[in-house]
């Protein structure tokens, strides 16, 4: 089966639309003053940013 590439972009907007939803709770979570709850969060937001990352960079690359 060949990879689909538009269907691999199409997912990193989609994880960068849900890492923006998750950096928002955290900031609301940070407001409440509840920093535990904040940082992990923020922790899940630059992992999805990351994931995002390396997928946009392989459907760079391999357009190429």
């Amino acid at each position: 089966m060949p990879v689909n590439y538009s269907e691999l972009a199409s997912m990193a907007e989609s994880i960068e639309a849900l890492a923006r939803r998750v950096g928002k709770i955290g900031d609301a979570a940070k407001a409440q003053m509840d920093d535990d709850t904040a940082a992990e969060l923020y922790a899940v937001e630059r992992a999805l940013a990351g994931a995002t990352r390396k997928l946009s960079r392989l459907v760079r690359v391999t357009r190429r």
